[in-house]
């Protein structure tokens, strides 16, 4: 979807910084005289902290319009049309993920720190699956459920999974019931291959089962249960509008809509979405919901496709985790509608994306589960430039090769400019370190060191600060004496 009016970078990205060499020397030169460190060679350091002095100056100034608040939370409806509920399940559908278990006082520990990043509702296990998991959702429930974060007083919904039956809807609401916000979330499959092979029973009594089954988990006293058919995806439309009907009149306050198996395209989503809204009787009196399986690589398009088709609620999780090939990730869903806002018709989070970077560092460590270096937002590469030409641009304007700006997310880099050097790394990026480090060189000097430089950089992955300094001892400090001694010179 192009637009001559999108900005090239996100709006929270920042300025750009001076444009070239000349304007960034001013700079420095504008800071308070330092002592320089002199030598025989004609170095001379700049600034006696460079680092620092350079990032006082030169940082940009952010000119964003804050988000719009967060409205009061109603079950079955959200009064500001353009918000978004994120429901995030790292403790449920990421803890499925096979080896990525975690400890009640682990998932505890997340939970806290989900809070904190402002997450709508979360999902914090299966309780029926055993004692252990009941155990960490009741205590979830208990305290982050009632415990305010954040400078609006954040309270998070506390929800528990269930299947379409008594028994794990009554653990789920022992779990959940000590929360300020308890919900139950009730599922059961309605694709033909699932009722057939693996429920074995007809579409009127997966109907009737899904009906019954959420009328009594509001009997129980929660106010808020959401629906989930299974497969929807691969599910027949007359019959999904007819289910999900149902289940309204029943009591389901939200309709979650799962890609089980990732097996749609964003378009076939985004249509689905779509087609529900319009055609199922009473869809105004719930929350449509998405839940986006990674099998194909589209869950994250798929989710927003299906906010954008008029999903409120996106079920996702930290990092992306989940089974087989994992869930939609929320640092990808939210930075995207954060960064695209305009073409996703004024969309909006309650989430704090400057916790993203410490909590997805929580769930890795907790979970086990550690993301690729190239991993949209969080990876470790994600705001990391090794290539010349792309070191060039970032050093004269930030937003050639970055729509995010890294303190969007908490990320404290190494370097203002994500400068990461090796062997494709170009003149302008080695000799912007060389002052970071506080040593100016003459240009000859610069050139001889520069052809080493490549030398060293061609058998080495990464080149660091010491491996830059040694150069330099080598090849500048060094004297270049010659000494005699007999018909042997030295």
């Amino acid at each position: 979807m192009a637009s001559s009016s999108a900005k090239p970078y996100c709006c929270s990205s920042l300025n750009p910084a001076p444009s070239n060499a000349i304007a960034r020397r001013a700079a420095l030169s504008a800071l308070p005289a330092a002592k320089p460190r002199r030598f025989s060679h004609g170095l001379a350091a700049v600034a006696a902290n460079p680092r620092a002095s350079r990032s006082a100056v030169l940082r940009p100034v952010r000119a964003c319009l804050a988000a719009p608040r967060r409205p009061e939370y109603v079950p079955d409806r959200i009064d500001d049309p353009n918000y978004v509920r994120i429901f995030d399940t790292t403790l449920r559908d990421g803890e499925q993920s096979p080896g990525a278990t975690m400890t009640s006082a682990e998932k505890l520990v997340v939970a806290r720190q989900l809070a904190r990043l402002g997450v709508d509702i979360i999902e914090a296990g299966f309780p029926a699956s055993s004692p252990d998991d009941l155990d960490a959702v009741r205590s979830i429930a208990i305290e982050v459920g009632n415990t305010p974060v954040g400078e609006d007083g954040h309270v998070p919904v506390i929800c528990g999974l269930s299947r379409c039956n008594k028994r794990d809807i009554d653990a789920a609401w022992e779990a959940v019931r000590h929360a300020r916000k308890p919900r139950i979330h009730t599922f059961i499959a309605t694709s033909e291959i699932h009722m057939q092979h693996k429920l074995r029973k007809t579409p009127d009594q997966v109907v009737a089962i899904a009906r019954e089954m959420v009328a009594y988990a509001r009997s129980l006293g929660c106010p808020d249960v959401e629906f989930s058919p299974e497969d929807a995806g691969r599910s027949n439309r007359e019959f999904l509008y007819h289910i999900l009907e149902e289940v309204i009149k029943a009591g389901a306050t939200t309709l979650n809509i799962p890609d089980t198996v990732g097996y749609t395209l964003p378009h076939e989503f985004g249509k689905l979405i779509a087609d529900i809204k319009a055609n199922t009787p009473g869809i105004e009196n719930a929350i449509i919901s998405t839940h986006c399986q990674n099998d194909l690589g589209l869950a994250s398009a798929n989710t927003l496709a299906g906010a954008y088709a008029g999903a409120r609620q996106l079920e996702v999780t930290i990092n992306g985790i989940g089974e087989r090939a994992g869930n939609a990730s929320l640092e990808e869903v939210v930075m995207a509608i954060k960064c695209r806002r305009e073409l996703l018709g004024g969309l909006h989070t309650g989430i704090n994306s400057q916790h993203i970077t410490m909590t997805s560092k929580m769930v890795q460590e907790h979970s086990g589960l550690h993301v690729q270096p190239h991993k949209a937002i969080v990876g470790a590469n994600a705001f990391a430039h090794e290539s010349g030409i792309h070191q060039d641009g970032m050093l004269k304007f930030k937003g050639t090769y970055e729509i995010i700006s890294p303190d969007d997310i908490g990320l404290t880099r190494a370097n203002e400019f994500g400068i990461v050097l090796g062997k494709l790394s170009g003149r302008h990026a080695v000799r912007t370190k060389l002052v970071e480090l506080g040593y100016e060189i003459n240009d000859k000097e610069f050139e001889d060191f520069f052809k080493r430089y490549k030398e060293v950089a061609e058998k080495k992955k990464r080149v660091t600060d010491e491996d830059i300094e040694a150069l330099l001892s080598d090849e500048i400090f060094q004297p270049k004496v010659i000494w005699s001694l007999g018909d042997v010179q030295v």
